[in-house]
């Protein structure tokens, strides 16, 4: 897709269709809504005394212009209400615009700067918005079909801003929105393939694609190397595989002159069938999936070079399958991870948390801090937050602070969930030093709990990202298929933290 900024009169605009605005509940219109309003004969006045267009956040209207103006069609956009409007209402509404316009065959498009009057948005932080909600809503993954996609795209979007002393700040944040979106499109087509084209290997070998494309350093290990550091919770779990697993460490040095180095952690689970502890066969084509936190530090630490920000970050993904076979880990095996913790593995199925005490034993060594990992690591925080939340658990309220914040500033909804001491009993071994499941309820706790054993005294924040993973339907920025969830609050965290 294509972005255009320029001066000039949306009314005046000649392209397939231009996109004004409407906030709801509002008598008539304003800004440079009027203008097109006018032109068209009072059709968007019209529609508001009709009652036909309300202006709720993410509604649109296309109405025919009949040459009365050079573009074919206009579309208006819903921003809610004003009190309640922010940045993420124009990524929603900009989304469901993109796709409203490519079923009516538009090739091009062009904006008006939403919100930035009434709804109090700078020129740049609107641009974003822009730039981010169109890529994100026009997704789409089509890699293995043989036909060819019949569907249209809209391929040129112009914003247009009067203001020539605006155009600077509209050309930086739509340069901003699309680094933020082709990475979240990134992590997208990595959670989208299925499980015999996403290996550990093709993982790996996407990792080393971005360090070249962002001049970032790189190491994979192989499974000798991870014997060497004592990896041995990861390499119980890859036993059941014929797919080598890889340790896949990608760092970013945006700030030579600091010692200081964020770690960014991911589950790399590339298919996940529960191992000897076999999943329900509903829903286990989802498990290709189970990488989701991995993809996400990949595509966010490729933003984050794109960005140039001054900021030191590691992205960590220890990447394996977990299936069952006669070398398979079973259930009552004893592991020892790389810190010299021993663990009774009693479940299988819970081996996200087993691939990551690695991980984050390995930040620890290495003097990372902050430690923030994703991962789609409980059934029970799904059941918990539904698909619109993500859980977040910490031990320091100031990092948790920070993370919900840039989640809400990227339109990522996290809720954060309680680490009480008293649920450690529940990850008690008689043989262990700690068991790697501590039943049924309260999983999300306890499976948080466990990883905290391996992060140690670092600030640290574990995100679940088991329900939003994946969308089930189009709606605002997502679209059916895998969300990219995470990628956008990474990445508005290290721009916060590089500030």
């Amino acid at each position: 897709m294509k972005f255009e900024v320029k001066t000039g009169d949306i009314s005046k605009f000649k392209c397939d269709a231009i996109v004004v605005n409407l906030f709801q509940g509002v008598a008539k219109p304003g800004g440079a809504t009027v203008a097109v309003d006018a032109a068209l004969g009072g059709a968007i006045s019209g529609l508001i005394k009709t009652g036909e267009f309300k202006g709720k956040p993410g509604e649109v209207h296309v109405l025919h212009t009949l040459g009365k103006i050079p573009a074919r069609l206009v579309a208006v956009a819903g921003l809610g209400k004003k009190e309640d409007f922010k940045a993420d209402s124009v990524r929603n509404v900009m989304a469901e615009v993109i796709r409203s316009l490519a079923r009516h065959n538009c090739d091009s498009a062009a904006t008006i700067l939403h919100g930035t009057g009434a709804g109090g948005l700078s020129a740049e932080t609107s641009a974003e918005a822009i730039a981010e909600g169109t890529m994100l809503g026009g997704y789409k993954f089509k890699k293995h079909f043989t036909k060819k996609d019949n569907g249209h795209d809209v391929d040129n979007v112009t914003l247009l801003d009067k203001d020539a002393s605006n155009l600077r700040a509209v050309k930086r944040g739509t340069g901003t929105g699309r680094i933020i979106a082709e990475s979240t499109m990134l992590a997208r087509d990595m959670v989208n393939e299925p499980g015999n084209h996403m290996t550990p290997t093709h993982m790996a070998d996407i990792a080393k694609k971005v360090a070249e494309e962002c001049g970032l350093d790189i190491l994979v290990m192989d499974r000798k190397q991870m014997e060497k550091e004592a990896m041995g919770a990861l390499l119980g779990v890859a036993q059941g595989t014929s797919q080598p697993p890889k340790f896949i460490v990608l760092t970013y040095k945006g700030n030579p002159a600091s010692k200081d180095m964020v770690g960014f952690i991911g589950k790399g689970l590339t298919f996940d069938s529960g191992g000897i502890s076999l999943k329900p066969q509903e829903f286990m084509s989802d498990m290709k999936g189970d990488m989701s936190g991995g993809a996400a530090v990949i595509a966010a630490i490729r933003a984050v070079a794109k960005l140039g920000l001054k900021i030191n970050v590691t992205a960590i993904v220890p990447a394996t399958e977990n299936l069952p076979g006669g070398r398979a880990l079973k259930p009552g095996d004893v592991l020892k991870a790389s810190n010299g913790k021993t663990i009774e593995v009693v479940n299988t199925d819970a081996e996200g948390r087993l691939i990551l005490s690695d991980a984050l034993s390995y930040a620890v060594k290495k003097g990372f801090s902050p430690l923030i990992d994703l991962a789609t690591l409980t059934g029970a925080c799904h059941v918990a937050l539904g698909d619109q939340y993500a859980g977040v658990f910490s031990n320091n309220q100031a990092l948790a602070d920070k993370v919900v914040k840039a989640g809400t500033e990227a339109g990522e909804n996290l809720w954060q969930l309680p680490l009480p001491d008293e649920y450690k009993e529940m990850n008690k071994s008689d043989i262990a030093d700690i068991k790697n499941s501590g039943g049924r309820y309260g999983g999300a706790i306890t499976a948080a709990l466990f990883l905290q054993e391996f992060a140690g005294v670092k600030p640290w924040l574990h995100m679940d990202i088991a329900g939003p993973f994946m969308a089930e339907k189009d709606k605002g920025v997502l679209v059916k298929g895998a969300t990219g969830f995470g990628t956008r609050t990474l990445i508005r965290l290290a721009i916060n933290l590089s500030k």
